[in-house]
């Protein structure tokens, strides 16, 4: 019991020390200031596709 606590214990360790710094900086990116921005470059990306689909 005590050594599969230790292996999730060990996996939860490493899970965080390989994601922290990319929910960190996912964190940063999607601030509620850089919403218009993000929003607005995924309309344009969509539409944008939806032509070139057409042609």
């Amino acid at each position: 019991m005590f050594l599969l606590l230790f292996f999730v214990l060990l996996i939860q360790i490493f899970t965080h020390w390989i994601f922290e710094p990319l929910a960190s900086y996912l964190e940063y990116v999607l601030e509620i200031r850089f919403f218009p921005i993000i929003s607005l470059i995924g309309l344009i990306f969509l539409f944008s596709a939806k032509n070139i689909e057409q042609n």
